[in-house]
C-alpha cells in the first residue's frame, strides 16, 4: 500500500508540499519571538509605572511603620522607598551590608558597608535600621571613634526598603565578621542575638540628618536604581521577528524559483 504522492519526485511534488513544515515552523518562530517582544513592551510599562511611583513617595511625608498585623499581606511594591517614621530605642549589635557606593550623596563614597542596628519599636516589634555607609577600612567601630548608635528612646526617620530574596548565585553571609551581602533582615536580627520579638519582614534607610556629628556612618545614602532594559530587549525580539520574515521570504522565492527552473 502507498500513500498518494509519497513517492512523487521532487520535481512533481506540489509547491505547497514543499513549503508546508518551513512555514509552520516559521509562524512558530514568528509567533514566539512576537509575544516575548509584547511582553517586554509590558514590562516596560510595568517598570516606568513603578519608577514614577517611587520618585512621588520619596516626597511624602513620613508614615509610621507597617506594624506586625500588616505583615501577613504586606505589599512589598506598595512600601518600598516609602518614607516612614518611628520612635523607639537601638539594641546592641550592628553588623555590615557590603556596598560599592558609586553616587553618594555625601563626601564618602567606593567600596564600603551600610551599617545596621536593631531598632526596637514602641509598638514591641524589631526593625533591622541601615544608619549609614562606612568606608572599608572603617568597617568596625573602634575603627570610626563616637559613631556608636544614639542611646535612650528616639525618633528615627527614612526610607523603607524592601527585604532581599537570596539566590543561588547570592554569597552567603560571614558570620564571624558579621558581613553580609543580602538584605535579609530576619536572619540578620537573629544573628545578633534578637530574640523573643517580631522581626519586621523590611528595613528602614536612615535619612542625611541622621549623620552622627563625627561624620560616620555617612547616612541618606539609600541607592534609588532601577535596571530598565524593557526597550530594548523588545527591539531585539521584534527585530529577531523581523528577520525571520525576511529569511522565510528569502526561502520561498528561492523554492519558487528552483521549481520555475525545472
Amino acid at each position: 500500500m502507498t500513500i498518494e504522492g509519497a513517492d512523487l519526485p521532487r520535481a512533481s511534488r506540489p509547491v505547497w508540499r514543499i513549503l508546508l513544515w518551513p512555514t509552520i515552523a516559521a509562524a512558530l518562530g514568528f509567533a514566539v519571538l512576537l509575544s516575548l517582544g509584547i511582553w517586554q513592551v509590558q514590562r516596560l510599562a510595568w517598570k516606568e509605572s513603578l519608577i514614577a511611583r517611587v520618585n512621588e513617595r520619596l516626597d511624602l511625608a513620613p508614615v509610621a511603620l507597617p506594624g506586625p498585623g500588616q505583615w501577613a499581606e504586606f505589599d512589598t511594591d506598595r512600601w518600598d522607598y516609602r518614607a516612614v517614621a518611628a520612635e523607639g530605642r537601638f539594641l546592641p549589635g550592628e553588623l555590615y551590608y557590603y556596598i560599592a557606593l558609586g553616587k553618594a550623596n555625601g563626601p564618602l563614597n567606593g567600596p564600603g558597608y551600610f551599617v545596621y542596628s536593631p531598632f526596637e519599636t514602641e509598638q514591641g516589634f524589631v526593625v533591622m535600621v541601615n544608619r549609614g555607609f562606612v568606608p572599608d577600612g572603617q568597617r568596625l567601630p573602634e575603627a570610626r571613634p563616637g559613631s556608636d548608635a544614639p542611646s535612650g528612646e528616639v525618633r528615627i526617620s527614612g526610607l523603607l526598603r524592601r527585604a532581599e530574596v537570596p539566590n543561588y548565585l547570592s554569597v552567603e553571609p560571614d558570620l564571624a565578621k558579621r558581613i553580609w551581602f543580602v538584605r535579609e533582615p530576619e536572619r540578620m536580627a537573629d544573628s545578633l542575638g534578637v530574640s523573643g520579638l517580631a522581626v519586621a519582614p523590611y528595613a528602614v534607610d536612615l535619612g542625611a540628618d541622621a549623620t552622627l556629628s563625627g561624620g560616620l556612618p555617612q547616612a541618606g545614602e539609600t541607592i534609588v536604581s532601577f535596571t530598565n532594559n524593557h526597550l530594548q530587549y523588545a527591539g531585539t525580539w521584534f527585530g529577531l521577528a523581523a528577520v525571520l520574515l525576511v529569511m522565510y521570504a528569502l526561502f520561498v522565492r528561492s523554492r519558487l524559483s528552483v521549481r520555475k527552473a525545472e
